[in-house]
């Protein structure tokens, strides 16, 4: 006799896939299973979990604010900007305007006159928010003090909401930085809906385009270690400054044991 609420486990009808001991390694869909001609119902559940988690962060509203002030923490003054794009929707739907500056943010940087400086630095939503409230500090807190310990001079942050990678473009003509590395929330996967990217561009203008630049991707705690992120950008910005020149020009070459910032030696001098 079954008692009220009590449950009979009948004989798992799921066919499992020899495979399945390789998904310990990876967050890729491997090794589902089958349930006779189906996807298992759990993992059809799981992936519309990672879809709706994929959706929300690209259409998590990005704390700007909350951002800068976690940023001017550290010890950095931040201008907010944004793009052209006017509202979500037109974001998505116009990627074009995502990298130009609105008429605002275009007249404050140019009333900003900021002086030369080494590297401008901009944080800006991208297509997933949460990349950026959960990644953005973390790599700064890594990145900074080596910039600091360097004597490299840092341009004003430039939070940026509604933005795309070549937004950073226009950022770094108007504030005239040497170069500029833009911390973006990326598009988002369905294992990783978190991960940050950071594209870096010498000598950066409106119309500079992407070979030209240098990017670190799958930046999180589950992918690239933002701490492990400073000291690729380190490597990347001071031979970027060393050579003058970024993108598919300028290999990844970091060697073993790399020191930041000690290929700089004589150039801040």
């Amino acid at each position: 006799m079954v008692s009220k609420g009590e449950v009979i486990l009948k004989n798992d009808v799921t066919v499992r896939d020899p495979w399945a001991g390789l998904r310990a390694f990876t967050d890729a869909r491997i090794a589902l299973g089958r349930a006779g001609v189906a996807i298992p119902v759990g993992e059809t559940l799981s992936f519309r979990l990672s879809h709706a988690r994929a959706r929300d962060a690209v259409h998590t509203k990005f704390d700007a604010e909350g951002v800068a002030a976690k940023i001017e923490g550290l010890g950095l003054s931040t201008i907010l900007v944004e793009s052209a794009a006017a509202t979500r929707a037109e974001y998505l739907t116009r990627p074009d305007l995502g990298r130009k500056l609105s008429r605002r943010s275009e007249t404050l940087l140019e009333d900003l006159h900021a002086e030369s400086s080494d590297l401008a630095l901009v944080v800006g939503d991208g297509l997933s928010s949460r990349a950026i409230h959960e990644n953005a500090l973390s790599f700064l807190e890594a990145f900074l003090p080596l910039c600091r310990k360097a004597g490299l001079k840092l341009g004003p942050v430039c939070v940026a909401s509604q933005s795309r990678v070549a937004l950073a473009d226009a950022v770094c003509e108007r504030i005239h930085a040497k170069v500029v590395a833009i911390l973006i929330g990326e598009r988002p996967g369905l294992s990783s809906p978190d991960s940050m990217g950071i594209y870096m561009t010498y000598a950066a203008k409106s119309g500079t385009t992407d070979e030209a630049r240098n990017c670190i991707s799958n930046i999180r705690s589950a992918g690239f270690a933002p701490s492990l992120a400073a000291v690729k950008l380190a490597y990347l910005l001071s031979e970027s400054l060393v050579r003058k020149l970024s993108g598919v020009n300028l290999k990844d070459n970091q060697p073993e044991g790399y020191l930041p910032f000690s290929n700089l030696t004589g150039y801040l001098g």
